[in-house]
Order: structure tokens, then C-alpha cells, then sequence
């Protein structure tokens, strides 16, 4: 693996599967969905693999895949009954508030850069107490263009105010690698997230993290 840039002024994150565990939530969202529409709820694993991808490859776990105007007509509903869950089975994955803690603590500004909606990343970051903490929240629907265009991580070192040379972007799907690459970040695919059965070295990160102990690690 490539050093991590020295000195270390940023460090950004994908949400779900990178920095939190949100599966369940989703999977109950999405099970309750199917109690609506009388349609039999996947298994668990299945769609836990899935999450990474966003709501409507959740939705294809369960119905037509194929009808994107169908997904497009449950998809509102999903997100209501999503949010509705309160996220409370959402927790932060082992290891990442100890690495959250020692980034704070060398002064290492830390942010999100997600394809989630705004308003539901809000909701999750609240819920954990980050969004007091965290430097730059870019979602979804901030800007125009959503990851792996790398224009949400470029405007997420100019809201955290830091230079990209100089930081790290840490992702779980292909597409997080793509951005961060693009966007001169040294870039970090998290093995512990929701890979579906990628190889994640095949991304060709600058990096393979097991977990974010291991990533915390490295700041030493």
C-alpha cells in the first residue's frame, strides 16, 4: 500500500456500509413495504449486500427489477418508511468512534460525502451525535452530480477546508474509490463494508483496510 499523505489534513467517508451499520433499518423499511404490497420479504443477506448501492437496488431485492417506472412508484414510499424507523438499529461500525476520536484529536477535519438523500443522512448523523462533529455533510441530492463523479468530494474539501492532496476518502463500493481517485484523495476501500462479494482490491484503492482499527493504525 501507498504511505497515507503526510501531513494528514482530511478524512471523508461513505455512509452506509462504510461508516455505519444501516442494514437492518433499510431491511425493515423495506419489509414492511412488502407487508403493504403483498409481496414476500426478501431474506436479510440478500439485501444486506445490497445497501451500499442505494434505495432503489434494495427495492430490486423484492420487485421487478427490471420495471424502473414500478421502483420509481415505490420508491417515495420506501423512503417514508425508512425514515420512519428512526434509524435505530443504525450504529456506527466496530471501531470507527475510537478512529473518529483520534482523527478529532490530531486535528484531522473529518466529513461524509454519501449518495444517500440529505435529509435521511441528516437523520442518521443525528441520531449517532455526529452532526456536531462532522466538518462536511455532502449528500445525494447537494450537488447536480453524485459519486463517482468526483465534484461531492471535491466540495467536501472546500467545506471542510482542506487541501484533497492531503486527504483520504474511505469507501465500501467501487464507485468511492472512483471519486476519491478522480479527485486527487488518497483513497481507502473499506473490506468491512457491504462488498456483495467484490474483491475490493480489484478497485485498485491506494489501500485495503480489514476495519477501521486497522485504518486507525495507520495514523501512527
Amino acid at each position: 500500500m501507498k504511505p497515507l499523505p503526510r501531513p494528514l489534513a482530511g478524512m471523508f467517508f461513505d455512509l452506509d456500509g462504510t461508516l455505519v451499520d444501516s442494514a437492518r433499518d433499510m431491511y425493515d423499511a423495506l419489509a414492511a413495504l412488502c407487508r403493504e404490497r403483498g409481496v414476500a420479504p426478501p431474506p436479510f443477506e440478500r439485501v444486506r449486500e445490497t445497501v451500499s448501492r442505494g434505495a432503489r437496488a434494495v427495492l430490486r431485492c423484492a420487485f421487478d427489477a427490471g420495471d424502473e417506472a414500478g421502483l420509481d412508484a415505490v420508491l417515495p414510499r420506501f423512503l417514508e418508511l425508512y425514515s420512519a424507523t428512526g434509524m435505530r438499529h443504525t450504529r456506527a461500525f466496530e471501531g470507527v468512534d475510537a478512529l473518529l476520536e483520534k482523527l478529532e484529536a490530531r486535528s484531522v477535519r473529518w466529513g461524509v460525502i454519501t449518495n444517500k438523500a440529505g435529509a435521511l443522512a441528516c437523520q442518521v448523523l443525528q441520531y449517532l451525535g455526529y452532526d456536531r462533529r462532522v466538518a462536511a455533510l455532502v449528500a445525494g441530492d447537494t450537488l447536480p452530480q453524485r459519486k463517482p463523479h468526483p465534484a461531492p468530494v471535491r466540495h467536501a474539501c472546500e467545506l471542510a477546508g482542506v487541501d484533497p492532496a492531503r486527504s483520504v476518502f474511505v469507501g465500501d463500493d467501487p464507485r468511492d474509490v472512483e471519486a476519491g481517485r478522480a479527485a486527487g484523495l488518497y483513497t481507502v476501500a473499506a473490506a468491512w463494508g457491504y462488498l456483495d462479494g467484490a474483491d475490493p482490491r480489484a478497485w485498485h484503492p491506494d489501500a485495503v483496510a480489514v476495519d477501521a482499527g486497522q485504518l486507525a493504525g495507520w495514523l501512527d
